[in-house]
């Protein structure tokens, strides 16, 4: 299986077989660093790393990242419209790191509570991301795996932004107006966006 991590717009990509990228990276797992690949992608978009073990390889590059499991999702409501928020400038989905006793779809829930004020019920899973950034709190490097629910709440419920968080908007958007508001987002958010037409 392919696995796609992102660096906020730049991705590498670990595969058995060559895909469509800047650079192409033959290695063994032990050449496979966080290190190596962050100074590539210095002045690289995509990197493919192909290995004839795509998912030994790609653990030898997580080993260089603390772990973190966290979930959020597409709210719709009843319209079919979404709800988005913008954060750092950028147009992003609910998402929030799973707390110790909590399942992944509770998480889901409770983080779109929290950073949006709207209460959604859970429907299905869509689809896992692999994010990884410099946290600057804890001085380390993160690999986030976030796993993605569809919810719904019924009629548009009134919002209410989570500032602390950043959060400085929160809207119901109309699938008009998607595609404007996807460009604007990070590759992580458009794959969810895939996800969600792949199971309509």
């Amino acid at each position: 299986m392919n696995r796609t991590v992102y660096f906020a717009t730049r991705s590498v990509t670990f595969a058995a077989e060559p895909l469509p990228a800047d650079l192409l990276l033959r290695a063994g797992c032990e050449e496979v660093s966080r290190a190596k690949i962050t100074k590539i992608l210095e002045t690289a978009n995509t990197v493919c790393v192909v290995a004839a073990d795509p998912d030994a390889a790609f653990e030898a590059f997580a080993a260089g990242f603390a772990r973190v499991t966290a979930a959020g999702g597409v709210v719709v409501d009843d319209r079919g419209y979404w709800l988005m928020m913008r954060r750092g400038g950028r147009w992003d989905l609910p998402k929030g790191h799973l707390e110790p006793g909590e399942t992944l779809a509770e998480c889901a829930a409770r983080e779109i509570c929290e950073e949006t004020g709207v209460v959604a019920r859970v429907e299905r899973p869509l689809c896992e991301t692999l994010h990884a950034y410099w946290f600057p709190p804890t001085q380390r490097w993160e690999l986030k795996r976030t796993h993605w629910f569809r919810l719904s709440c019924g009629a548009a419920a009134p919002t209410a932004p989570q500032t602390e968080e950043g959060i400085t908007e929160v809207v119901w958007c109309a699938p008009s107006g998607l595609g404007d508001r996807l460009r604007d987002a990070f590759p992580t958010i458009r794959c969810v966006a895939e996800a969600m037409e792949e199971v309509k």
